[in-house]
């Protein structure tokens, strides 16, 4: 039987999220831009980034390679 290190799992892992998430991050930067170019409201975008910014957190709580696979972006 082969043992995991979590450790290393949970960092590969946030590597793999922060690599997903940059087009995403591109694409609502420009979002933001043209929203307050147009005076529009931005909340709904900054919520967006915010959940990105945050999804690397969700990995600390996992507790195995399974619900580490699970988190999506």
């Amino acid at each position: 039987m082969k043992t995991v290190d979590m450790d290393m799992a949970k960092n590969i892992t946030k590597e793999r999220l922060r690599q997903e998430r940059v087009p995403k991050f591109e694409e609502l930067d420009i979002k933001f831009k043209k929203a307050q170019e147009q005076g529009a409201d931005t909340s709904e975008i900054e919520a967006a980034k915010k959940i990105l910014r945050d999804i690397t957190l969700k990995v600390d709580e996992c507790t195995t390679l399974e619900e580490l696979r699970a988190i999506r972006i």
